[in-house]
């Protein structure tokens, strides 16, 4: 088990950000991840336009992984329309 660091931007709408958080912790138990931290990051402007937003919620996930299910998370997430992009970053064993 790897640990990452995931950011994920869901839409401004209430019910949709908080469908798309449900939706993203679900996948990460699904395929094993441990959450260890979730934290919001706040209502921030987008550098540029995506599926029709200019403004985004921001959430961090510090997150436990299997680094063979993260394609297999990648393919849930591109099909999941309350997340807006998302990035995984591989964080260093201190």
């Amino acid at each position: 088990m790897k640990k990452y660091e995931l950011m994920a931007i869901f839409p401004l709408d209430d019910e949709k950000a908080k469908k798309g958080a449900e939706d993203v912790k679900g996948t990460l138990t699904k395929f094993g991840a441990e959450i260890e931290e979730e934290k919001q990051f706040g209502d921030r402007d987008l550098t540029y336009e995506i599926k029709k937003q200019t403004r985004g919620r921001f959430m961090i996930y510090n997150i436990k992984l299997n680094p063979a299910k993260v394609v297999e998370i990648n393919k849930e997430f591109k099909i999941n329309m309350n997340l807006l992009k998302y990035q995984f970053v591989k964080l260093e064993d201190k």
